[in-house]
């Protein structure tokens, strides 16, 4: 049998080793990712979530607007109004970003993607390369929908602003990215945490629990921090006018930059532990 199965070995001449080019690897994982239910009903609620919130936010303030005092009609940002479903978008896109990468290890069927190519840091690059241009395409389009409808709703009953306006187009654009953004930070922790629920419980808490912890602390400390803090950095991306809180945010683009260089050390340390560790 030994001699047989040798001698077959032979005539089909020497396997293949490693033999699969980059662009296959994409390919590979964007079937992934289109075929799989979550990634379709995780981008329907990204939009319907923004749209939807930023419909009845810019509803209400067309219906109270004459009832808004002088400060609130001095500081209403019509842009910022129809953004605001973002900041719930955000918890969404982020934990498609996480089941990106956790999905494959709960299920097992990473050491299947690992056995086929090897080379970890690709497989890694090949899913922030698909996702983030799949997040990119669908939060730039959820963006500009969810303005246009929303400046629609509050033209004829207040100020409603147009996107030849002084910040109105960074601030839609810088919307998407900053989803975009959003959600390839959460794919790296998924990427140092590989469980799912970890991955997600780190992003909420980052996200969402931190903000509520910093309110606790000095003014001085919520002044220094909180600046830093994602979700500041996304209610400061959607807005066009100045804050006049105390503790200012940082100007969107230079949040945004601090934003990808977490996402940034998120993947690098998510992806050096992809090789040191078994799949």
């Amino acid at each position: 049998m030994t001699t047989t199965t040798l001698a077959d070995r032979h005539a089909l001449g020497p396997l293949p080793h490693g033999h699969y080019r980059p662009s296959g690897v994409v390919r590979a994982e964007w079937t992934k990712l289109r075929t799989v239910r979550s990634t379709t009903w995780s981008l329907l609620l990204t939009v319907v979530l923004t749209i939807g919130i930023g419909i009845l936010t810019t509803a209400v303030a067309a219906a109270r607007w004459h009832q808004f005092g002088a400060v609130e009609r001095f500081t209403f940002d019509p842009t910022a109004r129809s953004l605001t479903g973002l900041l719930f978008g955000q918890l969404v896109i982020g934990v498609l970003g996480v089941l990106v990468v956790s999905a494959e290890y709960s299920t097992g069927t990473i050491r299947a993607t690992l056995a086929a190519v090897p080379n970890r840091p690709l497989v890694l690059a090949a899913k922030v390369l698909v996702f983030g241009l799949v997040a990119l395409v669908v939060s730039e389009v959820t963006s500009f929908v969810a303005f246009f409808v929303g400046q629609a709703i509050l033209k004829g009953s207040t100020p409603y602003a147009t996107l030849g306006q002084p910040g109105v187009l960074r601030a839609v654009i810088g919307s998407g990215l900053y989803l975009t953004v959003l959600g390839l930070f959460a794919l790296g922790l998924a990427s140092i945490f590989r469980h799912t629920a970890g991955a997600i419980s780190a992003f909420v808490v980052i996200l969402l629990i931190l903000p509520l912890i910093l309110q606790a602390l000095p003014q001085s400390v919520i002044n220094a921090v909180g600046k830093f803090l994602p979700a500041n950095i996304g209610v400061a991306m959607i807005a066009t006018k100045p804050s006049f809180d105390e503790g200012a945010p940082f100007p969107p683009w230079v949040g945004l930059g601090i934003l990808a260089a977490y996402a940034l050390g998120a993947l690098l340390i998510g992806g050096w532990l992809m090789v040191r560790r078994d799949a």
